[in-house]
């Protein structure tokens, strides 16, 4: 087997890991949501981390083997393999728009990966490398900040995650790059920062990755990571590393061409999403029973029922100057209700007067 195809095999077998690992991740996010970030006592969670570190594992032999301009465009088939996937192995099968969105996703990464041209091997200076960390610090913080502002519409909350991962392995990705070319001339301490860098951009990219997966399905946010996270490093490589597109000016708007394209099937990814939401809202609010409208005392005093059987009649007395008329007539006893009050009957009994006016003679 030649090295080139050795190089694809290998970067086939790094996506499906990566799609297997997301798969395996969503599933743990739908059955813990109360843990968002790292459901550590999850074995399956400890699997999904195995998966991944396999892909990236993969993937970096692959690069060994094959050239950038290969391998890092069949990396954008994760998405296209995890959707067949979710449907073959845990039965969650996506939408035809999903499929039309991971397509355009996958594609348009693709051509623009394809399109960005190798240069010389090159580090970053120091300055360089805190502007760097600290930009992405604070590009990290502010789409946590902005997922946490709009907890109520989980998918919004999971694209802004998920972009939040992509930043973090696409730099983790150019930190890398710097201490491979720096190791080249053998190792020193001064690499120990760039692999600090490397390690907390790492976590964070896999704990938000989990955490876009709550309540959002799989295709929205696993396209979103994988789009992001290569062309974040490719923007990096440009601006920093002195990387261009082929082709001159004709490559460079064919790269933007397919940017847009990978743009187009995200926004179609994330509107399928929120009109699923939005379905699944109306067909709940429609199974809500109705609450009824009113003083809720009225309807309370409304709902109390007197039985028939606890009615009694109660002597009423006559007035002084009806009584001989009454004499021979029956006397009145108007129905009255009675409660339960303290274990027994309460009837009420007219009281004597006490205010008697005493005739002195």
């Amino acid at each position: 087997m030649s090295a080139l195809a050795l190089s694809v095999l290998l970067s086939f077998v790094s996506a499906v890991a990566y799609a297997g690992g997301a798969i395996v991740q969503e599933r743990v996010a739908v059955s813990s949501p109360g843990e968002q970030y790292a459901p550590l006592r999850r074995p399956a969670w400890w699997a999904a981390v195995a998966l991944n570190g396999l892909g990236g594992l993969l993937h970096v032999v692959a690069l060994a083997y094959g050239p950038l301009s290969i391998v890092q465009p069949l990396g954008a088939l994760t998405i296209v393999f995890a959707l067949p996937m979710a449907a073959l192995f845990v039965g969650r099968k996506a939408g035809a728009t999903a499929w039309r969105g991971a397509i355009m996703a996958t594609v348009g990464l693709a051509g623009l990966l394809s399109l960005v041209g190798a240069s010389s091997a090159q580090s970053l200076d120091t300055t360089q490398r805190v502007t760097a960390a600290l930009t992405t610090a604070g590009a990290v913080t502010a789409l946590m900040i902005a997922a946490r502002a709009v907890h109520r519409h989980p998918a919004v909350r999971s694209i802004l995650l998920a972009v939040a991962s992509g930043v973090a392995f696409g730099m983790s990705s150019v930190f890398t790059k710097t201490v491979a070319v720096d190791w080249t001339d053998g190792v020193s301490a001064g690499d120990l920062p760039s692999l600090a860098v490397i390690g907390v951009l790492a976590t964070a990219g896999l704990l938000l990755s989990q955490a876009s997966y709550r309540g959002a399905g799989l295709a929205a946010p696993l396209a979103t990571l994988t789009v992001v996270n290569p062309v974040v490093a490719a923007a990096v490589g440009i601006t920093m590393f002195g990387e261009t597109f082929r082709y001159g000016t004709t490559g460079t708007a064919l790269a933007l061409s397919c940017g847009v394209v990978a743009a187009g099937g995200l926004i179609l990814l994330t509107t399928e999403r929120l009109a699923r939401e939005q379905q699944e809202a109306a067909v709940a609010a429609a199974e809500r029973p109705a609450e009824p409208v009113g003083d809720p005392a009225e309807r309370l005093l409304a709902e109390l029922e007197v039985p028939e059987d606890v009615r009694m009649t109660a002597p009423v007395p006559v007035p002084a100057p009806a009584a001989a008329a009454a004499v021979e007539a029956e006397p009145a006893y108007p129905l009255v209700s009675y409660a339960p009050f303290y274990g027994g009957p309460y009837v009420p009994v007219p009281a004597a007067d006490r205010h008697r006016m005493r005739v002195k003679s």
